[in-house]
């Protein structure tokens, strides 16, 4: 399976199973586009075209790729030799929060249920938890999330300083993320996050109208003003250590473009803008009808990213655009994804374990607690066995072993099947690997 498409001025043919990417010329697109190639009276047309010699040599070019298991290479049964171990630990520090944001997946942070604090108590359970279920894998992720996790900042602390008393004796070493709507970030918080966590996610959508618009106050005040002062403050003391400025785009600002340049006028060059995911009967939801300016948007993206990188004081980082075309994960990592339940978990205040932090508050989906681990593994079960291949929407798509089927929550929520997956995230998602590659291509 290939797929071939061109951006701008080049053209581009990519070999699903293989994962290699061609840049090729407008005669070698036109003989692989519909297997032209194969075809007589396709190949004699473009004879008349370009010219005999010319299609020949590039014939025989094709020919050379498809014999040495660089196009059109069959399916690898992808067979997991490894002992599934839990690596990576979404913990929910509060069922609380201090914006209001209206597209907000957690409720505004309660995760429909009880505003609630996590406990240092529960805090040590989660860390044993991962510790002992982590097998031999020695690196372990903890993202501190919420709600809002700096409304519960000193257990942070304390559970910072639990983790690593663990390291040494366990053989591990934790790398810690913490996820924040900047709210409270003050100079003692931005040193020690700057101190102790290796990764920070910083909350903010883009232009003031459209931050505020979405990010409310309790007080339904816009949050822009506060955050922005407080993220400058982080970013400048933050050197070279990871970050990202992450936003949501709606139907609201489709014009999110915009909204990433804005944030890099602001003086952040590591940016995540990311499409929301919400029922269609939102007044914000993204729908099948906005597909079309949205993808011309990425590519609007993609030719401001490449005038950025062209000026040292203007270049960023956009998330989406990083994907691995150079080896990157074995083919069954690529197949089922992100590990949900499998190799990541999230944890609430209340010690209840969830596959994914998007999960939480679905009762359906606890599968176990701290104190006695996991316990339903009929649901983990089913995680365990999805795979992109086992999707009918994916089995045959171009993009599968970049995506991995897509997001399991998303797939439920919308079609309460994890091999159904969400039809407006797909297609935005290969929309993004293809700027991504002629990114690649145009900076090689």
């Amino acid at each position: 399976m290939i797929h071939l498409f061109k951006m701008n001025d080049m053209y581009f043919a990519v070999d699903t199973n293989s994962g290699l990417v061609h840049v090729v010329d407008e005669i070698i697109y036109d003989l692989l586009n519909d297997d032209s190639f194969k075809c007589d009276h396709k190949v004699k047309e473009l004879e008349n075209k370009h010219g005999r010699d010319i299609v020949s040599e590039a014939i025989s070019e094709i020919n050379y790729l498809i014999v040495n298991n660089m196009l059109y290479t069959e399916e690898t049964n992808a067979v997991n030799k490894i002992k599934p171990a839990i690596k990576a630990m979404c913990l929910n520090m509060t069922h609380d929060c201090n914006l209001r944001c209206e597209y907000c997946f957690a409720s505004q942070g309660s995760y429909k249920g009880e505003r609630e604090i996590l406990s240092y108590e529960t805090g040590k359970k989660a860390f044993d938890f991962l510790v002992n279920n982590s097998g031999l894998r020695r690196n372990l992720e903890v993202d501190f999330f919420g709600g809002e996790p700096l409304m519960n900042f000193e257990t942070i602390k304390k559970l910072v300083d639990y983790g690593r008393s663990l390291e040494e004796k366990h053989n591990k070493h934790f790398r810690f993320t913490i996820t924040t709507n900047g709210v409270l970030l003050d100079d003692e918080k931005i040193d020690y996050i700057n101190e102790n966590m290796d990764n920070v996610v910083l909350s903010i959508d883009g232009r003031k109208s459209t931050n505020d618009r979405m990010r409310k106050t309790i007080n339904e005040k816009g949050s822009y003003e506060t955050i922005v002062k407080n993220f400058q403050n982080f970013v400048s003391k933050r050197m070279d250590k990871d970050y990202f400025a992450r936003g949501t785009f709606t139907a609201y600002n489709l014009d999110f473009s915009e909204d990433v340049k804005h944030i890099r006028d602001l003086g952040f060059d590591k940016i995540s803008v990311e499409p929301v995911v919400a029922s269609p009967e939102e007044k914000y939801a993204l729908k099948e009808e906005h597909l079309e300016i949205l993808k011309e948007e990425y590519e609007k993206l993609t030719e401001l990213y490449l005038e950025s990188n062209k000026e040292e004081n203007k270049k960023f980082n956009f998330f989406h655009f990083n994907i691995e075309l150079d080896g990157g994960p074995c083919i069954y990592k690529r197949s089922i994804g992100c590990g949900a339940g499998t190799e990541y978990v999230a944890i609430t205040p209340n010690g209840d374990i969830y596959p994914c932090h998007q999960f939480v508050g679905q009762d359906e989906f606890v599968i176990g607690n701290v104190d006695e681990g996991i316990c339903n593994e009929e649901i983990t079960d089913k995680f365990k066995n999805v795979s992109v291949n086992e999707k009918p929407v994916c089995k045959d798509c171009w993009a599968k072993y970049y995506c991995s089927g897509g997001c399991h929550a998303n797939a439920y929520n919308f079609n309460k099947d994890f091999n159904i997956p969400y039809s407006v995230g797909c297609e935005l998602e290969k929309k993004r690997i293809e700027c991504s590659i002629y990114i690649k291509g145009k900076l090689s």
